[in-house]
């Protein structure tokens, strides 16, 4: 479990196709403190087991599951990607649950600046969309953020220049594959309604409990 508050910005070292799979290593200094092999760090959004790990890199298999549904296997020598090492129960949660599973790959339709900050507009599929709200978080590449709107086609978020300093964000533009994970809550929520009332939730539901 990871929080969506980025520690630092590791550059792709490698990226070995193996059978199917890959094996991706990337150099990195913060997040390798305290770090042992098959812990996890997320990447860009990505929660990956760490296989092996050196004094200024660390190395993970990624399995042909994950390369089919994020932008990981795009990934190119030199390029950076946003790490985060795995939540401790003792450390604040600045910014909201995220598991490193991702559900989509969205893509930045629009990046306009607004004073010192931006609005970043993301293209998403409906199968995300359906779980995104407005003022709801999303974690964009692995980055918790707030939603600013929603509309038919995907979302904007405000970016700061804190995140745009740090974070992978702030320098992809139009056109750039982002990994999607919406906030868990709302999965959770929509499963367990749905088993208790056949067919989902409706009117009858909410009157019988008091909820209309």
């Amino acid at each position: 479990m990871f929080t969506g508050i980025i520690e630092e910005m590791g550059n792709v070292k490698a990226l070995r196709r193996e059978a199917g799979a890959a094996r991706l290593t990337i150099s990195a200094s913060t997040v390798l403190g305290s770090t042992a092999l098959g812990d996890s760090i997320c990447v860009n959004g990505v929660c990956l087991t760490v296989v092996d790990i050196g004094k200024s890199e660390f190395s993970a298999d990624v399995a042909n599951e994950t390369l089919k549904v994020t932008d990981l296997g795009q990934l190119q020598v030199g390029q950076k990607v946003n790490l985060e090492r795995a939540l401790q129960l003792s450390s604040r949660i600045g910014g909201h649950l995220v598991t490193g599973h991702v559900d989509a790959v969205g893509r930045i339709r629009e990046k306009r600046q607004e004073g010192n900050s931006w609005r970043v507009f993301i293209e998403a599929p409906e199968t995300a969309l359906h779980y995104i709200i407005k003022k709801g978080s999303v974690a964009v590449d692995g980055i918790s953020l707030t939603v600013a709107d929603v509309d038919i086609a995907g979302f904007s978020i405000a970016m700061i220049p804190h995140t745009a300093k740090l974070t992978t964000l702030g320098f992809k533009s139009a056109g750039d594959s982002v990994n999607l994970e919406t906030d868990i809550i709302g999965k959770y929520v929509e499963r367990l309604l749905s088993a208790r009332v056949e067919g989902g939730l409706n009117l009858e539901f909410l009157r019988g409990h008091g909820f209309a």
